[in-house]
């Protein structure tokens, strides 16, 4: 399974960020794709357990949120679509000097053989814009 892990900052509270991420349709309006509820979670609707279709023109995946701890880290996992299989997301939130730091990992395989570069690459690439959405919507 190939690996990659981005870090920032993005300048705001830990929980204002962490919502961000926690509340997977918050920053819809920055990224190129949406979060569209299916399933609410337990407890609330972004709870664990809630479940996205994630995707554009009606092209999509299906994501779960598999873990919350409340300020400090959110794991979810692509249950059915795209180009990935055993898909893993995990976001973690630390206090920095100039907000908080956020490290997003992303751990899957291709379902077709790539070597590991390739799919780090494509996991990249994946991981940028959420980081982009977050600091444009801490700035609104």
């Amino acid at each position: 399974m190939a690996s990659t892990t981005i870090d920032t900052v993005v300048p705001a509270p830990r929980d204002v960020v962490y919502q961000l991420f926690a509340v997977r349709d918050s920053l819809n309006a920055h990224l190129p794709i949406t979060f569209t509820l299916r399933e609410p979670g337990s407890g609330e609707p972004n709870g664990v357990g809630a479940v996205y279709a994630v995707g554009r023109a009606g092209v999509t995946i299906i994501e779960e949120t598999t873990q919350l701890v409340p300020g400090e880290r959110m794991e979810y996992k692509v249950v059915r679509g795209g180009v990935v299989k055993n898909h893993l997301g995990t976001i973690t939130f630390a206090d920095a000097p100039d907000g908080t730091l956020v490290s997003y990992t992303m751990r899957a395989d291709l379902k077709i053989p790539a070597p590991d570069r390739l799919t780090v690459a494509l996991l990249r690439s994946m991981i940028n814009p959420f980081l982009v959405a977050a600091r444009k919507a801490v700035a609104n």
